[in-house]
């Protein structure tokens, strides 16, 4: 099994202790399937270590419970590894920009709700492994500056690993990042016109 060994060893005067137990920001982007399925992955390994987790979902409708939720729900509840929150941003919101009802917050503002939240978790180490699900998109469409979150994740205290998922990761993001995936698409059965099946897309 792949031990991760580095090919670099940098002089930044940590140990390998240090460096290898430093927390990540890690980032999957790109137009492929599969950024969230590889984040919600993670979660589960971070799970298994007995990690508090926090999953902030900021696109996809409140009321689609897709399979990840389901099953990270019930392992968190069975305090066999670590706990699970399972938090939805901005909700009601789904691929197609949709009006809110009059008097409603918008789209934009309980995104940027959700993402205080985020920000008094991280201050207050809530969790230790974070799923910030489809946030990219947030960034890329301006609703939150990317210099504040870059800022925020930096200075974030203790070791508390943050995954952000979505298309379009901003440039700045992607420079900062410890570790970047780009989701690549070769195929999809939509491209011939199948929809989306359970087991497969929820």
């Amino acid at each position: 099994m792949p031990q991760g060994q580095p090919t670099v060893v940098p002089d930044d005067g940590l140990t390998t202790r240090q460096r290898r137990n430093r927390a990540l920001v890690m980032v999957h982007t790109g137009v492929g399937k599969g950024k969230s399925t590889a984040a919600f992955g993670m979660a589960l390994r971070a799970w298994n270590q007995g990690w508090p987790i926090g999953v902030f979902q900021f696109v996809k409708s409140a009321k689609w419970r897709v399979g990840e939720e389901n099953a990270l729900r019930t392992l968190g509840e069975t305090g066999k590894g670590g706990t699970v929150v399972w938090n939805k941003m901005g909700e009601g919101w789904s691929w197609i920009q949709r009006a809110t009802a009059e008097g409603e917050p918008s789209h934009e503002e309980k995104a940027r709700e959700g993402w205080e939240q985020v920000k008094r978790d991280l201050a207050d180490e809530r969790y230790r492994f974070y799923v910030l699900d489809e946030f990219a998109y947030l960034l890329h469409w301006g609703w939150i500056d990317t210099a504040e979150v870059i800022e925020v994740l930096r200075n974030r205290p203790g070791q508390q690993h943050v995954v952000i998922t979505g298309r379009n990761a901003p440039a700045e993001l992607v420079e900062f990042a410890d570790l970047v995936t780009d989701m690549s698409k070769v195929k999809h059965p939509m491209d011939a016109g199948q929809k989306g099946q359970r087991g497969i897309e929820w």
